[in-house]
């Protein structure tokens, strides 16, 4: 089951430029016991998050709760293989999210701190950008 909008504003939007800055919002474990923070900034693709997600869940064999802090709401276009220059903009192939540094993206609680980091860890490798295991403060 990917993560994707049910309805969108704008079915294509602009890429943006840099992603700078640091988190604002989302950058406090607020809901488990133990997190898995941003480091670097970057798209997460859904596929990534549901790969994450599943690692996770595996690995605590279906123990704990699991929460997801992002959603991928962004829609990327891609054009078809062969297309020559021109033609319009591409049509819609997937969503991301844009990650800055120090974003919350998941947040375990009910499992023990050594299982919840060995998860978070195998959940890191899924993700294209730098991660670190946080606890609640």
């Amino acid at each position: 089951m990917l993560l994707m909008p049910r309805k969108v504003k704008h079915r294509k939007i602009q890429r943006g430029g840099k992603i700078r800055g640091v988190a604002q919002k989302g950058n406090a474990v607020s809901f488990g016991s133990y997190g898995l923070k941003a480091m670097s900034s970057g798209l997460i693709t859904a596929r990534q998050i549901e790969a994450a997600r599943r690692a996770m869940t595996r690995y605590v064999q279906r123990g704990g709760k699991i929460w997801i802090r992002i959603f991928p709401d962004k829609p990327m276009t891609k054009k078809g293989d062969e297309v020559p220059m021109g033609k319009g903009k591409g049509s819609v192939d997937h969503f991301v999210f844009k990650v800055k540094p120090g974003r919350v993206l998941f947040e375990m609680e009910g499992v023990p701190r050594d299982t919840a980091q060995k998860a978070m860890k195998l959940a890191m490798y899924k993700l294209s950008i730098k991660c670190k295991f946080v606890e609640k403060n």
